[in-house]
């Protein structure tokens, strides 16, 4: 069961990161930190896995379904750069060693390339950068657990160390250390989000807030500008406090979505663009780089303004999809799905239909005690006001034959569908504040809602 407003974030992403590698337009980094969010929306999953699994299998688990795709590139990539005369490069960023390879199995640290084949290595920092929140997240999330908000405050604090000290590691770790630095910060504000911390901030903090370091993300900035004055991703600083207060305010945002539903070709993208971004994401810099010879050979490379603009995005996203289709099955094969063509729907995507319910309220048991759970704490009735636990139409079996209940959002407070974090089961995973038990069917005039680098 998906929140289509984290989906329809990340599909929002993932189509800038596209626009700004292809166009180079420095304003999208502040419009939308795509970065940042991205990276939000994979700490709130992974909150939500741990909550439910041991950290080994969730390390294991996120690792399995991130690296098999990066080893199809790698199985392309690679060899072709070495017949094109990688091994003969001489002062190339990445020369040729045999040993770095190994970054293309096990990304600790950038996969290496040449550089006539820039484009299929460059972007792989941000599948480096996320092994290492993967690997880093069990520890994280204990701390986060024990001091909050504080936690969501070191990776900033660690920027303004760096920037006093002049601290600095060797090339490999120092890259993996500054994007920890950098987007930290959003990676654990994820957190937040998943155990509903963040929805109970009250918007009269939240706010200013988030704007407090917004101000101060643009201030840096102007006294810090690299080739382009507006590019947050030339300046870490700038970029870790846009990114983390444009976080604060989308994730404490749950619009309904019920409309998306109703717009079947965005509904459709958004459900594409989320069973393949990491498909799209190692893939589309290639795409890009080969808009100009596809269109120099169809005689539409000599277009210019806003004409030429529609044509090279129209031939990115096209060439884009072609890699889909030829890779995607990767991502497939890495969640243990059957491999899909075009995955709009299926089990692990489509939204839920509540099963018909009977009127009258029902409980197999006494009703667990959710004041144990802090993300409900505020949110939650009072045990008096809690129905009884027994049926007075008389007893019921201890599985109700209307079929498996909705799981119950305690941080908002009302009935919701549970993230799929684990597609491969076709079993979401609950959210943290929400576990699987009966729940009473809607009360009276309740609304139920069924959705409930550097460059990047």
């Amino acid at each position: 069961m998906r929140n289509r407003y984290l989906d329809l974030l990340r599909a929002a992403a993932i189509v800038r990161v596209i626009v700004y590698h292809l166009f180079g337009w420095p304003w999208l980094s502040i419009v939308l930190p795509a970065m940042g969010v991205m990276f939000a929306l994979a700490g709130s999953l992974t909150a939500a896995s741990l909550e439910k699994r041991g950290a080994g299998q969730v390390v294991t688990s996120r690792m399995r379904r991130l690296l098999p795709p990066l080893w199809l590139l790698g199985l392309v990539a690679v060899p072709v750069m070495l017949v094109a005369g990688w091994r003969q490069e001489a002062g190339g960023e990445h020369p040729f060693s045999l040993p770095r390879l190994l970054f293309w199995i096990f990304p600790v640290g950038d996969p290496p390339g040449s550089d006539a084949g820039v484009d299929a290595w460059e972007p792989l920092w941000y599948i480096r950068a996320y092994l290492w929140f993967i690997l880093l997240s069990p520890f994280l999330y204990a701390l986060y657990r024990r001091i909050g908000w504080a936690a969501v405050a070191l990776p900033l604090a660690l920027i303004a160390v760096l920037d006093v000290t002049g601290f600095s590691l060797p090339d490999t770790a120092d890259a993996a250390m500054w994007d920890f630095a950098t987007f930290g910060a959003c990676w654990i504000a994820g957190f937040a989000h998943r155990d509903g911390r963040l929805a109970r901030l009250s918007p009269w903090l939240a706010y200013p807030i988030a704007l407090l370091l917004g101000a101060a993300a643009l201030y840096w900035l102007h006294g810090h500008q690299g080739e382009d004055p507006w590019d947050l991703n030339d300046v870490s600083e700038s970029q870790a406090l846009w990114s983390v207060a444009f976080v604060l305010v989308a994730l404490r945002w749950q619009p309904p979505m019920n409309w998306l539903g109703r717009v079947r070709p965005l509904d459709k993208l958004v459900t594409l663009l989320n069973a393949r971004a990491v498909t799209v994401y190692l893939w589309h810099n290639i795409a890009i780089a080969a808009v100009w010879p596809v269109l120099t050979l169809v005689a539409l490379d000599d277009l210019d303004g806003k004409l030429g603009d529609v044509v090279d995005l129209a031939a990115a996203l096209v060439l884009t999809v072609v890699a889909l289709l030829c890779f995607g099955w990767a991502e497939d094969l890495a969640a243990r799905r059957a491999p899909r063509l075009w995955p709009t729907g299926g089990p692990a995507l489509r939204p839920e239909v509540l099963p018909d319910r009977d009127p009258r309220p029902s409980f197999a048991g006494p009703r667990p005690d959710v004041r144990s759970y802090s993300a409900a704490a505020a949110m939650t009735p009072r045990p008096g006001q809690w129905r009884p636990a027994v049926d007075p139409a008389g007893p019921r079996p201890a599985v109700d034959p209307a079929g498996p209940r909705p799981a119950v959002d305690l941080a908002a407070g009302r009935h919701a569908a549970v993230v799929d974090d684990e597609p491969e089961t076709g079993r979401g995973l609950p959210v943290a504040g929400r576990r699987n038990y009966p729940v009473d069917p809607p009360l009276e005039g309740e609304v139920v809602d069924p959705w409930f680098r550097r460059p990047g």
